[in-house]
């Protein structure tokens, strides 16, 4: 059966590579350039909060002749070198008159082009149907339900005996099996955004519990460009200045194929318009620009979850869950204020900028449990942190970086050195250096660690178009810790390296190779090898297709394990009926936890999910998207999967008694 499975999936390849010449017009493929970056990172939730913010520019395209450097900066996945061409193309060409000019843009690429064009348009193309002259002068308001449920009964919401649940309350979840979300979003050009979202994970009580509603909610308002006034934020809203050091709520740029996006361009405040329940502000904040000058001042006051033992703070709680009472006697029991400011000078060839933030937790203690790793940890009940941040460009050179003390006086800095000697090659290299002392509570910069402490290392990235139908992407990253981690008894130190070679001889189909290596030192060696097979296929505009072919190898302490998987994406999407399904089909035979592989499957907007399996099974998803009228659409998706090799999935109150596990995501919305 496996055999003809594959055979299969390769005779569906071989027949779709005569595909007419064409630029890949899909709509969702920065669904899988977020989906390639969430495979390489443990950090959920702000791959969440990124999927979030991509799914909204989608749905609000900037008009190419229009759009400022500033705004392509949002778009992750563009070079600084291709966000200056299109800028200067236009500058010294005119306005675009086709999306197919992008073509003659010599830094940009057949991948890169098919990232960007979800994001643009040019105005002949016009903005969505719905009334256009209205939304001009009123604004635009939408709305978004969401309804996620697995249809197998989980052992959280068993049913139990009174007396039982009297001697353990935190055997049973309070809420219903379902999760569900609203957000509602106004804007007017790009001048006013005004949001507001709820919502409540499955467990997580609604309507039966004693205080009804959402176990969630989040409300912005920003302004931006009123004379001097650059941006005011109030309500809730993200912070980023530098390159992460001190304080950022950006997704933190990996190790991923996409090479060279090592660097943060996201200076000052954005909306906070996704259900990440901990990665925001909330207060106020506000830039004011004076000729080259950006001053930014902000403050804001929360309230987080966290372990707590009288007025000590052991742990904190990220995960935003609150299904048992356990986890809701943590739930804002700790009162944060966070101030601070941002000064800045921007010019074409040089910039820079000098932030400090200090942040107190009342007069509750973070005291962690001591442990040999935790022997440098933040302790206490204050901190500050300050740091200096530049960008100098010299014609094909560009040099970054931030370097950054805290209140203890430890040091953490790191600084980039990016060169395109010539269009077919760009290279840079990276060193980072974070004291074991160093404590930010928000920094969130480039490196292995999940936070900014204890890691050096030293990151060299290399594209090459060596021909016009090739792309070669390569990294090298050597790091070390000089004290000890969780779960390691000696220092530590690795290196992990990728290559990609992409091969596109027509704009219609491509085909990529990835080979990732990981090693990581301590008492002993760990090694980690990953491949990936990968085409492409569209054999029309309205037809898409994608084979995929993963193999793991891990080699913990010298215990080897394998694991590989076999899938095919297909989408649909006539050009005369406003529809939109895909179909997802894959094979996994992995032989631990060690050697999981991920589902890379497509999501609906503003509904992330990324699922990792091991063991051995199928998994199939079909999802549909239909604009019912011109200012309302639905789309849902559904999911299965079913393991050969157990009769139980998940564990504790997670745990589905049964080989199968179906899952159900509805996304309504209404465009006014």
């Amino acid at each position: 059966m496996e055999r003809l499975f594959i055979i299969v999936l390769i005779s569906l390849l071989i027949t779709s590579y005569d595909a007419k010449s064409q630029i890949n017009t899909s709509v969702d493929n920065w669904m899988d350039y977020v989906e390639s970056m969430a495979g390489d990172t443990d950090d959920q939730e702000r791959i969440e909060t990124l999927f979030a913010e991509l799914s909204y520019l989608a749905e609000h395209p900037f008009d190419i002749n229009k759009v400022t450097a500033e705004e392509l900066g949002r778009l992750p996945f563009l070079s600084d070198q291709q966000i200056d061409e299109i800028v200067s193309y236009r500058e010294k060409y005119g306005l675009f008159v086709s999306l197919y000019e992008l073509k003659q843009l010599v830094s940009l690429d057949f991948s890169s082009i098919g990232l960007l064009l979800p994001f643009v348009y040019v105005e002949e193309a016009k903005e969505p149907s719905y009334n256009g002259k209205r939304m001009r002068t009123y604004g635009k308001n939408e709305l978004y339900l969401r309804y996620d449920r697995s249809f197998q009964q989980k052992k959280g919401y068993g049913e139990y005996s009174d007396s039982l649940l009297n001697v353990n309350p935190n055997k049973k979840y309070l809420g219903e099996p379902f999760a569900h979300s609203l957000r509602y979003s106004y804007s007017k050009g790009s001048n006013i955004q005004l949001g507001i979202v709820g919502e409540k994970d499955a467990g997580e009580s609604f309507l039966s519990g004693k205080k009804k509603g959402y176990d969630y909610y989040s409300a912005h308002l920003i302004i931006k460009e009123m004379g001097v006034l650059k941006c005011l934020a109030l309500g809730d809203y993200k912070v980023s200045f530098g390159q992460g050091l001190v304080i950022s709520n950006d997704f933190s740029p990996s190790r991923s194929s996409m090479v060279l996006q090592t660097k943060r361009r996201n200076n000052g405040f954005r909306r906070h318009f996704s259900t990440n329940e901990t990665d925001f502000f909330r207060g106020i904040g506000s830039t004011v620009t004076l000729g080259k000058l950006d001053m930014s001042l902000f403050y804001s006051f929360r309230k987080l979850d966290a372990t707590t033992d009288s007025l000590l703070i052991t742990s904190f709680k990220t995960d935003g869950l609150h299904r048992i009472q356990r986890e809701l006697d943590k739930k804002g029991v700790v009162s944060t204020h966070t101030g601070g400011g941002n000064i800045r000078y921007a010019s074409p060839l040089l910039s820079a900028g000098f932030t400090v933030i200090g942040y107190s937790f009342g007069n509750r203690r973070v005291e962690p449990e001591f442990k040999p790793y935790t022997a440098h940890a933040f302790r206490g009940s204050f901190n500050m942190n300050m740091s200096l941040d530049y960008e100098l460009k010299f014609r094909k050179m560009t040099l970054y970086g931030e370097t950054a003390f805290s209140r203890n006086g430890a040091l953490a800095t790191l600084n980039c050195l990016q060169v395109t000697p010539a269009s077919f090659i760009s290279w840079l290299i990276t060193h980072r250096y974070y004291d074991r002392r160093y404590h930010a509570f928000y920094g969130n910069a480039f490196g292995q660690n999940s936070n900014v402490q204890n890691e050096q290392g030293v990151y060299i990235g290399l594209q090459l178009f060596p021909a016009s139908d090739w792309k070669l992407s390569m990294y090298a990253d050597l790091f070390s810790s000089p004290w000890l981690k969780y779960g390691m008894n000696t220092p530590s130190s690795g290196k992990e390296y990728m290559a990609e070679a992409t091969y596109a001889p027509r704009n219609a189909w491509s085909v990529s190779f990835r080979y990732q290596h990981k090693e990581k030192e301590a008492e002993s060696v760990s090694k980690q090898h990953r491949m990936r097979l990968q085409a492409i296929v569209s054999p029309s505009e309205t037809i898409s297709l994608r084979t995929t072919l993963n193999g793991i190898l891990s080699d913990p302490l010298n215990k080897r394990s394998y694991g590989w998987m076999v899938s095919q994406s297909a989408g649909y999407k006539p050009a005369s009926l406003p529809i939109q399904m895909d179909g997802y089909f894959s094979y996994f035979d992995t032989d631990d936890y060690a050697t999981r592989i991920t589902s890379y499957e497509k999501n609906l907007l503003y509904a992330f999910s990324m699922p990792s399996f091991y063991g051995q099974g199928i998994r199939c998803a079909f999802s549909f998207k239909a604009s019912v009228l011109d200012n309302l659409y639905l789309s849902a998706k559904l999911g299965w999967v079913h393991y050969f090799d157990r009769n139980e999935i998940g564990t504790d109150m997670e745990l589905i008694e049964g080989s199968d596990k179906t899952d159900l995501n509805v996304l309504v919305g209404w465009k006014f």
